[in-house]
């Protein structure tokens, strides 16, 4: 985790944005096509956070209104009533994906309907477009947008020191804004309609943390990192005469002006050899504290110091709590208690091992408390409790030995804030989540203050790929920092990732068409293998063997029946293997880096692609054979897919505005291809379930037809195409992968880089199947007939447990939906169930069928699973009934 953040975008975009994402649209005209439109319903599937959150803001005068920035997912702002986080740029589209990097927010305690965003993802060329100041008079709900001349940097080094967007607290039509890049400070006189840069602001900003980085992105320049207010040095209507400004120079960290930003001068007797990552200014007490590190993060730190500078008498205070000689972490998150200025609190932000640290003061920083110590090292004493029940994988299955604690109180701790309207609320963000607690002055009085994920409805992961199998799980995702996970019910948050092993970043993953139990992933890791396979749907996994050379995941693809798989790992060339991966061996004919998938009906046929060309394997991925196919990307920027059902059915999108781009179509394994002359751009393709009387399944794109950008659907084999999202909903860069969803028609995963994984449902479920909903239901079923139930406890540990139930159906009719009952002997609790809807009452539980499985043949079984908890003892239940009719117990 502490450098995926970085490789998660940067791999994405390298893998897909620079090589054909969004690219600079070519003009031509536009095809004679018209669209239909369809109205769906737009939600993510639950992960709950999974990306880094630099920065957290509150407004000063309305209670309960906060927002939260992510470096690459965009913004979000609090609903108190359900305590949960909405998202406010979902409609930034495909042309400036860039701007769903916030590199900082204001939100103006003047007027609390207006908020402000500072986008752009980086500066160097990985981002094509400028930077922006969005504005909005309806808290996020609408924006508008003012380009800027220079770049912005979300997702770049330094992006947790701010905030760099500021609003005067007195004359709110008066913005400051810091740039990267030495490109100096910025000012709106406007409120954020125009700007221009403050010309007599002296230092532009000197760090860069790498100098001798020839891509731009770790040698740019930091620039103006922060802007801070003394709200007491103005009067309503009047622009503030006070104003800090922080600076990434390591001799020159804080400048300051006292007459509304005439004129600027250096912060005398500032300490020096320090970046500025926070400035917070107690205008109570009169003291400006500035956290400071001699790194910029938020990975990396180093040595840090904590100062008070008392704002009347210009005097310099080092309030350190621990002396600099022990510091390896440098401080960053930094906040006061406006209801008690004289509390302050700071982050520890780049302590990886054991953990990182929080410091709380209660007078001025005279004294210091914190939230972790030791007793007998490696013994710690917490402050603190942590529950993470809501977000169960934030342990990332780890049972670490002393001093290290799973969960983890965070990393990358660079976004503090105390709640300016109640002081037992505190927020702050880590590399994965929001954490929060409500109960904040216990530290005070010594007892324990409650920890938990507040980060509901906050969705930020990078995803490489998707894919939904016809039984099981309906969705399994490959996510960059977090792995990825078993969706078995899309409105939960999965117990955990993808473990045995855990990935850093899962690049692809495919299951065997004919045999989905059988599931393969490849991924990123630091050391370890870079494979691992499931026998049972990608519930458990274990670990293959890498061939030698592997630096790296790359695609893989399942044979259709499982038998074999095909891997085209990063550092060595293409592999194949029969069973699961305890040797590989090279295939031939193919070059090294290509795209690798599966026939889904024949088992030995494989097929790869690489710089305009299609590959073909008819021997288990022994060896390949070029296909004479012309006329297809030159590129590398290209997804494909083989139909399931039909053989030889391939599909394929991809390429660049400067050259072929499109989606093209294969009846025949590959030899030759036909372009759809309707789409101009495709980038993603998949499938889905086929609309009642279609004989072809449906293909849903992220694309842009009839010069329209959006997902679309077509139900006519690309004949005639449907955009089914709106303008509202567009979340930047949608090109990695698309999948429908085979048992529900409508359904579509789209993948986002930083929005996690969305899912749409059709408001017109007519086509077909078993429309739309949140992954469950069905009737309410009354089944006759004798029926056996195999109770399983596949897993335990303390105070919890894995298991799984086979219900079959051992009478001679068949079932149209199923109802199972027992009770648990114990008091044990379902903690989550999937493959089934499920209610429990006391002991008693009742799992009932979803639409997908419920029809149950005589003679078939269905199979269900979940976790759960227990004390004392985990007794199996001895009885179930289906409806009225008792089950003999296997």
């Amino acid at each position: 985790m502490r450098r995926k953040r970085i490789l998660t975008a940067v791999l994405v975009l390298a893998a897909g944005l620079l090589a054909g994402g969004p690219p600079a649209l070519a003009a031509g005209p536009t095809p004679e096509a018209t669209l239909a439109a369809e109205s769906y319903t737009w939600k993510n599937a639950r992960i709950d956070g999974g990306g880094f959150v630099p920065g957290i803001v509150f407004n000063r005068k309305e209670k309960n209104l906060a927002y939260a920035r992510t470096d690459i997912g965009g913004a979000y702002r609090w609903q108190e009533s359900g305590k949960t986080w909405t998202p406010l740029l979902d409609s930034v589209g495909w042309a400036d994906w860039g701007h769903t990097g916030v590199v900082s927010l204001a939100s103006d305690a003047v007027d609390p309907n207006k908020v402000y965003a500072a986008v752009g993802t980086y500066t160097n060329s990985w981002d094509p477009g400028n930077g922006a100041v969005l504005r909005s008079g309806d808290r996020g709900a609408s924006w508008q947008k003012t380009d800027l001349p220079f770049k912005l940097g979300g997702n770049m080094p330094g992006r947790g020191m701010g905030e760099r967007l500021a609003v005067d607290p007195n004359r709110n039509s008066v913005l400051y804004l810091g740039a990267p890049s030495g490109k100096g400070l910025w000012r709106s006189t406007d409120s954020g309609v125009t700007w221009s840069q403050v010309s007599n602001f002296p230092n532009v900003g000197t760090y860069v943390q790498d100098p001798s980085d020839t891509s731009g992105y770790a040698s740019d320049n930091q620039g103006i990192v922060w802007v801070t207010f003394d709200e007491s040095t103005g009067t309503s209507g009047t622009a503030t005469k006070t104003i800090y400004v922080g600076v990434a120079d390591k001799d020159n960290a804080v400048y300051r002006s006292t007459d509304a930003g005439a004129t600027w001068s250096r912060l005398a007797g500032q300490p020096t050899g320090y970046l500025a990552h926070k400035g917070v200014l107690d205008t109570v007490n009169g003291y400006l504290y500035i956290a400071y590190s001699d790194k910029g993060g938020p990975y990396d730190g180093g040595k840090g110091r904590l100062m008070r500078y008392a704002t009347a008498t210009g005097t310099w205070t080092d309030i350190s709590p621990v002396a600099e000689a022990d510091t390896y972490y440098g401080f960053s998150g930094l906040t006061v208690d406006r209801q008690k200025p004289g509390t302050v609190m700071a982050t520890a932000y780049s302590s990886w091992w054991p953990d990182t640290q929080i410091f709380r003061s209660t007078d001025s920083g005279g004294t210091w408390t914190k939230a972790w110590d030791y007793t007998s090292y490696p013994n710690r004493a917490n402050r603190f409790t942590m529950d993470v029940s809501s977000s169960p994988w934030l342990t990332w299955g780890a049972n670490p030995s002393p001093p290290e604690q799973a969960p983890k109180l965070g990393w990358m701790t660079e976004a503090l804030e105390i709640d300016p309207f109640n002081s037992a609320r505190m927020m702050y963000g880590t590399g994965a989540t929001v954490y929060g607690t409500e109960n904040l002055t216990n530290w005070d009085s010594g007892g324990q203050f409650t920890v938990k994920p507040m980060v509901q409805g906050l969705e930020e992961t990078a995803v490489n790929d998707l894919a939904s199998p016809p039984t099981g799980a309906p969705l399994l995702s490959a996510l960059g920092d977090v792995g990825g996970f078993r969706h078995t019910d899309l409105t939960k948050v999965p117990s955990m990732m993808f473990t045995s092993p855990n990935f850093t970043t899962t690049t692809s993953l495919d299951f065997a068409e004919t045999s989905p139990n059988t599931v393969v992933r490849v991924g990123d890791l630091d050391s370890g293998p870079h494979v691992a396979f499931s026998t049972d749907n990608g519930a458990n996994w274990f670990a293959g063997t890498d061939p030698s050379g592997v630096s790296g995941g790359g695609t893989v693809a399942a044979a259709a029946d499982g038998s074999r798989f095909v891997w085209s790992p990063a550092g060595t060339g293409v592999q194949y293997t029969t069973g699961f991966g305890t040797s590989w061996q090279a295939s031939s004919g193919i070059p090294s880096g290509a795209i690798v998938e599966s026939d889904r009906v024949a088992p030995k046929t494989f097929y790869g692609f690489k710089s305009g060309k299609l590959y073909v394997s008819s021997d288990g991925g022994a060896t390949f054979t070029a296909s004479s196919a012309t006329g297809l990307p030159s590129g590398d920027s290209v997804r494909f897919k083989a139909l399931p059902g039909t053989k030889g059915d391939v599909w394929l999108a991809g390429g660049a505005s400067d050259g072929a781009y499109g989606l093209w179509h294969s009846t025949d394994s590959g030899a030759t291809f036909t372009k759809l002359s309707g789409v101009e751009q495709a980038d993603t393709i998949g499938f889905g379930k086929a609309a009642t009387g279609a004989s072809y399944q449906t293909l849903y794109t992220s694309a842009k037809i009839a010069g329209v950008r959006g997902i679309f659907r077509s139900t006519d084999k690309g004949v005639t195409w449907t955009r089914i999202n709106d303008d509202a909903h567009q979340w930047g860069w949608t090109g990695a992968a698309i999948t429908g969803d085979p048992r529900v028609y409508g359904r579509v995963y789209v993948s986002t880089n930083g929005r996690g994984v969305i899912y749409g449902d059709t408001s017109d479920p007519s086509g077909g199947g078993s429309g739309g909903g949140d992954g469950g239901g069905g009737t309410d079923p009354t089944p006759t007939g004798a029926c056996a139930v195999t109770y399983t406890i596949t897993n335990q540990w303390s105070g919890g447990f894995q298991a799984d139930v086979k219900l079959a159906n051992t009478g001679t009719s068949a079932w149209s939906g199923w109802s199972l009952n027992w009770s648990f002997p114990n008091g044990q609790t379902v903690s989550q169930l999937w493959n089934a809807d499920y209610t429990q009452s006391g002991t008693a539980v009742t799992a009932k069928n979803v639409t997908w499985n419920a029809n149950v043949a005589a003679g078939a079984s269905v199979s269900f699973g979940f976790t759960g908890s227990w004390t004392g003892s985990n007794g199996k239940p001895t009885a179930f009934k289906l409806g009225d009719q008792s089950c003999t117990v296997v």
